[in-house]
């Protein structure tokens, strides 16, 4: 946004504001807008928590529909459609969204190294007449959301009918698979049903080819997140092996256990990936959603106490280790699983071995949430219960390494089953929330904002303000703004600010000078004091305006 110079007074008015606001303290440590007295924090009004729903595009599960491909206009249409789950996102209180752009190594946006998405227009290849992933950044941060993209790294192909399945020659004719047949395995093999085709993480030129694929958006786009699922090596499918054995003779690297060596692929894809994208965007977050179960205890004495499949064995993820090695910023683990006697794998179990797992560690942990299963007579009489998700939420708050939700997928948050969305929503995100800092992230100090004016209108308290010096010198620059609003007149304290309950909205800076926002839930008559703070790209939160009264 356009870099803001006030005049000396202004400056002076500015940093006034800090010290009303109560004394910050360390950025590292707390919101500035906290004193260092302990304060009392009401869990269900977290200031700090992250929330958001992945919008998958695999098989138009979410994004695009499959309807929109052949709409009169198909553009509009798909349009239309996103803002859709943006307004679901804004009216859950969520704060990002994780939305699959890379699918079937091809490509949400007009990439020079992978075909058009099937998904945008049904067919492999095909320009779709628009730039979808710069209208999909654009329009989340419109509404102050993290855009994470979320690539799949080596799914070429989803199986038969729908799909290519194992037939090169049904790929988007520019296909890399096609014009390099050696970089990829069919899984299960051609002819067993569900076979399709997958890169060979083995081949360090489809290693390298993967991630160049991927920091093309990362370069060109202003993505908040580089997102990976869990599909890394196949799932097992009946007694098939991975035709990888020429592979592993040609690139061992000197592994002589095929298993350590296939966990060394993915390790430093992981690695690379991560390393790649601080050094061209330092500021962007790069997280992995893998599956629950790292590895059991009965395999190994630092696993979890389950008995189900096991990510570390299954498709070479040693998930564990990437927390350990902070080669990720933030990891999702899918706990799709609900709290009661289920010894594969219980939720009540799953979350404190992965609270344990990051403590100590600058990885921030979010659970993966089974939106999708709510309500849902295929999986049991516990998802029968309309408050299983929301004692999800409960329980994740005795682990306060646990910073947020990620749920499985828009159309089942949307769908609401039993009213599961709506209970979650109320007990839980009934207030909205900054997304939780990150300290490994680069970050400069924030002035305090000066509001200019706030007025009462028909729809609302029209607020306008200012960022002084911003962007200037050693300052940060304002990226959106947290607004505050205490009932009557007077002067908040630094605990005032310390969880959501007087949290109103975050909005995007916009260019010019003066920032606005209307408040269109100020009750008429009343009295209000309202606090402007300033905030980073990564949510770093600078000291609050001087107090504006409302009378």
């Amino acid at each position: 946004m356009k870099a803001t110079r006030l005049g000396a007074a202004g400056l002076a008015v500015a940093l006034l504001g800090a010290l009303v606001a109560g004394t910050p303290a360390s950025a590292a440590e707390s919101d500035p807008t906290t004193t260092t007295t302990t304060c009392t924090i009401d869990p269900a009004t977290p200031k700090r928590q992250f929330r958001a729903m992945w919008i998958a595009s695999v098989t138009n599960i979410d994004w695009p529909s499959k309807a929109s491909q052949t709409a009169p206009d198909q553009i509009a249409k798909q349009k239309a459609e996103y803002l859709g789950w943006l307004d679901l996102a804004q009216k859950l209180n969520h704060n990002a969204v994780v939305v699959q752009v890379r699918p079937t190594a091809d490509a949400f946006w007009p990439s020079a190294y992978e075909p058009w998405s099937e998904y945008l227009t049904g067919v492999r290849g095909q320009n779709p007449g628009w730039d979808p992933l710069a209208f999909l950044v654009e329009e989340s941060h419109r509404r102050n959301l993290e855009f994470h993209a979320w690539f799949n790294p080596y799914r070429v192909s989803m199986p038969a009918p729908g799909g290519a399945g194992a037939d090169l020659a049904k790929l988007a004719p520019d296909h890399p698979a096609r014009q390099h047949p050696d970089w990829v395995f069919a899984y299960p093999p051609a002819g067993v049903a569900g076979s399709r085709l997958y890169y060979n993480p083995g081949i360090p030129e489809v290693r390298e080819f993967v991630q160049t694929a991927m920091m093309d958006a990362v370069n060109r786009y202003d993505i908040d997140g580089v997102h990976f699922d869990d599909y890394f090596y196949p799932y097992p499918s009946g007694t098939w092996q991975v035709p990888d054995d020429g592979t592993f003779a040609a690139y061992n690297r000197g592994f002589t256990d095929k298993a350590d060596w296939r966990r060394d692929n993915i390790n430093l894809l992981i690695q690379e990936m991560n390393g790649k994208i601080k050094t061209a965007k330092p500021w962007v977050k790069f997280g992995v959603s893998p599956f629950g179960i790292w590895r059991n205890r009965s395999a190994d004495p630092g696993g979890s106490d389950t008995t189900g499949s096991q990510s570390y064995d299954i498709i070479s993820a040693d998930t564990r280790k990437w927390v350990r090695e902070e080669w990720i910023d933030y990891v999702v683990p899918q706990l799709y699983w609900y709290i009661g006697q289920y010894p594969a794998a219980d939720y009540a179990r799953l979350v404190p071995w992965w609270a344990e797992t990051v403590r100590g560690t600058r990885v921030q942990l979010y659970i993966g949430q089974a939106d999708y299963k709510s309500g849902e007579p295929a999986y049991g009489p516990y998802w029968q219960n309309p408050r299983e998700l929301s004692d999800h939420l409960t329980l994740n708050r005795s682990y306060p390494e646990v910073l947020g939700n990620v749920h499985f997928s828009a159309v089942q948050v949307k769908a609401n089953r039993l009213g599961a969305t709506d209970i979650y929503a109320a007990e839980h995100y009934s207030r909205p929330a900054l997304v939780p800092a990150m300290a490994q992230l680069p970050a400069q100090p924030l002035l305090a904002p000066v509001i200019t004016g706030a007025e009462r209108q028909a729809d609302g308290v029209h607020l306008t303000w200012r960022q002084p010096a911003d962007g200037a010198g050693p300052l940060g620059t304002a990226t959106s703004y947290a607004i505050y609003r205490f009932d009557g007149t007077g002067i908040a304290d630094g605990c005032d600010f310390a969880d959501a309950a007087h949290l109103v909205a975050t909005v995007r800076g916009g260019e010019g000078d003066v920032q606005s926002w209307v408040d269109p839930d100020a009750a008429a008559g009343q009295r209000f004091t309202y606090y402007v703070t300033a905030l980073d790209r990564v949510w770093n939160e600078g000291p609050a305006s001087p107090p504006r009264f409302l009378h």
